[in-house]
C-alpha cells in the first residue's frame, strides 16, 4: 500500500545484520554451553582451533538462516501488527534454518571437522533465544521511530461509507505505516458516515485535482466502484501523472472478509474465496489429533476443579451442577454442550434466549466466579473428546440466534465450516458477551484464514489471561 521508501530499507538491512549477529553468536554460544560450560562431558582429543572450526560452520550456517528468513518474508516492510503475532513465525524460520543446517552439517561431517549433534540441538534454543530478543528490540526501536516520524504520506479516502471509516482506522493505528488520512472525498449522493467528521470531507470526487494540490497528497484510496469503469480509469491515469499512489478497496470487501483466490479456467480468470488450511486434510489430522490429546489431558486436570465446583454449586443454589444446551457445530449441525450451571434453573423462563450481560441477575453468586475465571466451559474438554468441538475455534452459537445472524450478517456461516473451539481468537480479544457480532465474525474468519497449530497454542495461553466481557 505505501511506496518503499528509505527508512523501509535501512530497517531492512540493520534488520538482516542483527539477525545475522544473533544467530551467529546463538550458535557460539551453544558450542561454548558444549565444550566448556562444564554442563556436558567434553571428548577426549579436543582441538585447539575448536571455536575457529565452529565459527566457520557458523557463518554458512547463518548465511542459510538469513536465506530462510528471506524466504518467510520477515524483512518485508512495514511490520505492521504486534509483535507477539510475529512470534510463531519467528520461531518456525528458526526451525526450519536448524533443520536446513543440520543437513549441511552431516553433508560434511567428517571431511572438514566432526561437527556435534549436541551444538546443533542447543543452538535451536539459543538461537531462538537471541533473535527474538534481538526481533523485539528492533520492533521497539522501528515503532517508535515510525511513531515520531516528521514524514508521513498524506492519504486521501474517495468514499465516506463505512469501508473509509474501517480504512482510517486501520491506517490510523498502525504507527508502522507512516500514514495520514487528510481527508476525504464524497463519490455518490448519499450521506456520509456517522464517524466521519465533517471538517475531514473536503468535496467530492470532481474536486480530486484541486484537493491533490491543496493538500500534496501521496497516496488515494477508493473504497468502492460505484465512480464506474470510466471515472476509475480516469483517475488512475491522474494519479500516475502526479506520481500518486493509487489503490483500490474491492468491491466484495463490501460482503466478503475473507481473502480471495483468482482460479483460471483455460483463459477465463474466476475470483473466489481463497483455499483455508483446515480444507487440508493433513491439516485436519493435526488438528484433530491436537485436540484428542489435549482433551485427555484437560480432562484429567480440570477433573478436580469441577469436583470442587460441583460440590459449590450444589451448596449454595438448587438445581443440577451441570447445564445442557443446544448449540451449532460444524456444518451447522446441532449438538448438546455441557457447563457448569452458572446460573438459576429459570434465568430464560421470562425472557427466552439473549445474552448474558454485566451484573447479569440471573448469575449466582458461585457462577459469577466461574465465568470470570473461564472455570464453567471446563466440561466441554468432553464435547471435544467426543468431537462436537475442538479446543480452539468459532465459539459455538445457539440455534435460535444462528438463525438470526446468518440473515442479517454477510458471511456469517462460513464460521461454521470447522468444528467449534472452547475459546477462539475473538474470546481472547474480548470479544464475547454483549459485543458486536459483526466484529466476532471478522476475528473467526481471520482465526480460519491463519490457522496453525502455534496460533492454536498462542489462542490457549492467551485463554488463561482473558479476562475482558467475561461475565
Amino acid at each position: 500500500m505505501r511506496k518503499r521508501d528509505t527508512f523501509d530499507v535501512i530497517t531492512a538491512i540493520v534488520a538482516v545484520i542483527c539477525d545475522a549477529c544473533a544467530v551467529f553468536g546463538g550458535i557460539m554460544l551453544a558450542t561454548f554451553i558444549r565444550f566448556d560450560s562444564g554442563w556436558f562431558t567434553v571428548p577426549k582429543g579436543r582441538p585447539d582451533s575448536l571455536y575457529t572450526m565452529y565459527g566457520i560452520g557458523a557463518a554458512f550456517a547463518t548465511l542459510i538462516y538469513i536465506l530462510v528468513f528471506c524466504a518467510e518474508r520477515l524483512y518485508v516492510r512495514a511490520q505492521i501488527g504486534s509483535f507477539v503475532n510475529k512470534i510463531p513465525r519467528i520461531i518456525k524460520a528458526v526451525v526450519m534454518g536448524t533443520l536446513l543446517t543440520t543437513v549441511l552439517a552431516f553433508a560434511v561431517k567428517n571431511d572438514f571437522f566432526d561437527y556435534s549433534r549436541l551444538v546443533i540441538g542447543l543452538s535451536v534454543g539459543t538461537v531462538a533465544f537471541f533473535v527474538l530478543l534481538e526481533r523485539y528490540i528492533m520492533f521497539r526501536i522501528e515503532w517508535n521511530l515510525a511513531r515520531h516520524s516528521s514524514h508521513h504520506d498524506k492519504v486521501l479516502i474517495l468514499g465516506t461509507d463505512s469501508v473509509a471509516v474501517h480504512l482510517k482506522r486501520t491506517l490510523e493505528r498502525e504507527p508502522m505505516m507512516r500514514c495520514r488520512v487528510v481527508g476525504f472525498l464524497t463519490i455518490d449522493d448519499n450521506p456520509p458516515h456517522e464517524d466521519i467528521p465533517k471538517q475531514m470531507i473536503l468535496g467530492n470526487i470532481n474536486d480530486l485535482q484541486t484537493v491533490t494540490k491543496t493538500y500534496t497528497i501521496d497516496q488515494v484510496i477508493l473504497t468502492s466502484s460505484r465512480p464506474g469503469y470510466e471515472r476509475i480509469v480516469d483517475i488512475l491515469l491522474f494519479c500516475e501523472k502526479e506520481l500518486i499512489t493509487f489503490n483500490m478497496v474491492p468491491d466484495i470487501f463490501n460482503v466478503m472478509t475473507t481473502s480471495m483466490d483468482i482460479y483460471n479456467l483455460d483463459d477465463i480468470p474466476l475470483l473466489g474465496p481463497a483455499t483455508w488450511p483446515l480444507d487440508y486434510f493433513w491439516n485436519r489430522v493435526l488438528k484433530r489429533t491436537e485436540d484428542i490429546v489435549g482433551a485427555i489431558i484437560g480432562l484429567i486436570i480440570s477433573a478436580p476443579i469441577i469436583a470442587i465446583a460441583a460440590i459449590a454449586i450444589k451448596k449454595t443454589s438448587p438445581g443440577p451442577v451441570f447445564y445442557r444446551q443446544e448449540r451449532c457445530g460444524r456444518k451447522g449441525k446441532v449438538f448438546t454442550l455441557y457447563k457448569l450451571r452458572t446460573m438459576r434453573v429459570d434465568a430464560e423462563a421470562e425472557t427466552g434466549p439473549v445474552f448474558t450481560r454485566p451484573n447479569d441477575p440471573r448469575t449466582t453468586r458461585v457462577g459469577a466466579f466461574l465465568r470470570k475465571y473461564n472455570l464453567d466451559e471446563l466440561p466441554q474438554f468432553w464435547n471435544v473428546l467426543r468431537g462436537d468441538m475442538s479446543l480452539v475455534g468459532p465459539r459455538p452459537e445457539r440455534p435460535v440466534f444462528v438463525s438470526q445472524f446468518k440473515e442479517g450478517i454477510a458471511g456469517y456461516m462460513w464460521r461454521h465450516v470447522t468444528r467449534p473451539g472452547m475459546t477462539g481468537w475473538a474470546q481472547v480479544n474480548g470479544l464475547r458477551g454483549q459485543t458486536s457480532i459483526e466484529e466476532r465474525l471478522k476475528y473467526d474468519l481471520y482465526y480460519l484464514e491463519h490457522w496453525t497449530l502455534a496460533f492454536d497454542f498462542k489462542i490457549l495461553v492467551k485463554t488463561f489471561f482473558a479476562r475482558k466481557n467475561a461475565y
